[in-house]
């Protein structure tokens, strides 16, 4: 992995690729490069590091090509260079990029090697290219040669290669990573996000899991995983090109938590106008399939699998249905008993992560009544492959570090929540107040981010420290787990979170003055405990930021630094106080200098194990 764009046309390819692989960047990545096909031959060029300096590189060799491929790389199998950068190539003849992860690769070098091709880098990926290679050799035309090289295949990819003795073609091929075509005038494209084809195209073909596909400037031929032709949809982009720039921002994890007050009101229009019209959110089959939940379990990786642990407390507190949430990762290498009347839920921002997208199509036990899915891309594979299916309606989220996906997740699941336990008998009253809460939460997250200033002045505190523990209680601990997550991930700094009342179980031996305590303090029947392990981290000498609503009643003091929240109703908490975590941790990595938006080592969209 991690990002792939393709082009064919009439003209000069270099800047539609490059362009396509800038709008990549936000999926992280250590190498990028391109491979241009013209009246010449292919050629190949690659750099370490960013888009950029890619870019100066074609400009300078003055790189052109009427097709071509391009790729940016997050390195799984060997190191981040040169050398192991995408596009790869056999002889110079031949050029390929592969986002994915080829498991019987060694094996399959072995064979390359022992009938004397000869690798020059480290990568998986390699194999590939060389495999192709070996069989055009035997007379077939690059198409079939695909068709038979994926047969030798176990594992995830998506590859676009191209061929100098067919270069009016680019033949693109999807199996476990997302590949997508894109539709031009005279040209064509492909790419592992239609976000890096904006600029060209807003019409999109999404391939489907094994198809095969050969683009030529005038056409596109599909073909499915059993080699038959295969018709897919057409879809129009409804976005704007504009809705993946940062604007007047400084980093796009800046403007994206800014525009949660109207990603939740996107996300709430037309769904809330009364009890009854909560359940055609999630589809024309939910009544049918609610009405047989008897539990639920969620499945979801990452910051969708804090949302997951929130939802759980909300599932059995107010709808009265048994709930269970588990990573991916481990979820799908388990044997696990799955009781009769389960839905089961999965969380994704891009729909396509691994570990989920797995998990959901490893669904075969007849107790499962449902699969519902809770996403924000509505053309991605986990959306086709479920039954039902809730959409968040936050817009692109270009960050590596989630935020307006997670407010809106956790909007969508309490809007879940309340649908089942309607279903359930839950009363019409109660779930009227708690839509009325909904009805404030926009503006609840206004307030809330209109605190800017006052965090980004708290954050200095946290610039030269090294570990920060997170705390919260109940429905908060999940909230104080993603606000860990976020620090760690953006800014570098050790981090982690803890339930309040486990302190004692050990946490405490860490904490003296050198290590920030954060804490989030709703005003709940909780707050009392909180507060009580508030005070045994100040008798051990520890520094406590505490974010409180007004109401709580928490005191500035000695070593105690107060930010207070407006008032919340309970039930929504949650999802504001996660507003504040994100603001501090933006604050805290753009003072420290790191790269906000692409951190290191970490990848938006996580297609491979």
């Amino acid at each position: 992995m991690c990002g792939i764009v393709g082009a064919i046309a009439q003209r000069n390819v270099t800047n539609i690729l490059i362009t396509g692989l800038k709008r990549l960047e936000y999926r992280g990545y250590d190498s990028a490069g391109v491979a241009l096909l013209n009246d010449s031959g292919i050629t190949r060029v690659r750099r370490q590091g960013k888009v950029a300096g890619l870019e100066s590189a074609t400009v300078d060799e003055q790189t052109t090509g009427f097709t071509g491929i391009a790729h940016t790389r997050w390195a799984t199998h060997g190191k981040p260079s040169e050398d192991n950068a995408h596009p790869h190539m056999s002889g110079s003849d031949l050029a390929l990029v592969h986002n994915g992860i080829i498991e019987n690769f060694q094996e399959l070098k072995d064979e390359l090697e022992a009938a004397g091709y000869d690798f020059q880098s480290q990568t998986d990926t390699e194999v590939i290219v060389h495999l192709l290679h070996q069989i055009l050799a035997t007379g077939v035309d690059l198409f079939t040669a695909v068709q038979q090289v994926v047969k030798k295949l176990d594992g995830a990819y998506a590859l676009g290669v191209i061929h100098k003795d067919e270069p009016h073609k680019l033949v693109a091929v999807r199996s476990g990573s997302p590949l997508v075509i894109g539709l031009g005038i005279d040209e064509n494209y492909i790419a592992s996000d239609q976000l890096a084809l904006l600029p060209v195209t807003n019409r999109f073909i999404f391939l489907e899991e094994g198809d095969q596909a050969e683009i030529s400037t005038d056409s596109i031929r599909i073909v499915d995983a059993q080699g038959n032709p295969a018709n897919r949809d057409t879809h129009e982009f409804d976005g704007t090109h504009e809705d993946a720039e940062k604007g007047e921002y400084r980093h796009y994890m800046q403007k994206e938590i800014f525009e949660q007050p109207a990603a939740i009101q996107k996300t709430l229009e037309g769904r809330i106008d009364s009890p009854a019209s909560l359940i055609d959110a999630f589809g024309e089959k939910a009544p049918a399939i609610f009405d047989r939940v008897k539990t639920v379990q969620i499945v979801a990786c990452g910051t969708s699998y804090h949302a997951g642990m929130v939802a759980r407390y909300w599932l059995e507190d107010i709808a009265g249905i048994p709930c269970q949430v588990e990573v991916a990762s481990e979820f799908r290498y388990r044997n696990h008993v799955v009781p009769e009347g389960t839905l089961f839920v999965t969380i994704s921002q891009s729909g396509e992560t691994a570990d989920t997208l797995a998990a959901l199509r490893d669904t075969q036990s007849p107790n499962y009544v449902g699969r519902l899915a809770i996403c924000n891309v509505d053309s991605s594979s986990l959306v086709r492959e479920s039954e039902l299916v809730f959409l968040t309606k936050a817009g692109p989220e270009i960050g590596v570090a989630s935020t307006k996906a997670f407010t809106t997740q956790l909007t969508g699941l309490l809007m879940l929540v309340l649908a089942l336990g309607r279903q359930k008998g839950l009363d019409d009253a109660r779930i009227e107040g708690i839509l009325d809460e909904l009805r404030q939460l926009p503006n609840l997250i206004e307030q809330t981010v209109a605190l800017d200033k006052p965090i980004e002045k708290l954050s200095e505190a946290f610039v030269e420290k090294h570990h920060t523990l997170f705390l919260g209680r109940g429905v908060q601990f999940p909230v104080a787990l993603e606000g860990a997550l976020k620090l760690k991930e953006i800014s570098y700094i050790h981090a982690e979170a803890y339930p309040a009342g486990e302190l004692k179980h050990g946490p405490l031996a860490l904490v003296d003055s050198d290590m920030p305590v954060v804490s989030v303090a709703p005003n709940d029947e909780l707050l009392e405990k909180l507060k009580s392990n508030l005070q045994e981290v100040r008798a051990r000498g520890g520094e406590l930021y505490v974010f409180a609503d007004k109401n709580a009643h928490v005191k500035e003091g000695e070593g105690i630094h107060v930010l207070n929240m407006p008032a919340v109703p309970e039930t929504i908490a949650p999802i504001v106080y996660t507003v504040p975590l994100q603001l501090l941790s933006y604050h805290v990595a753009v003072l420290r200098g790191t790269d906000v938006d692409q951190p290191r080592n970490l990848a938006k969209s996580v297609t491979v194990e």
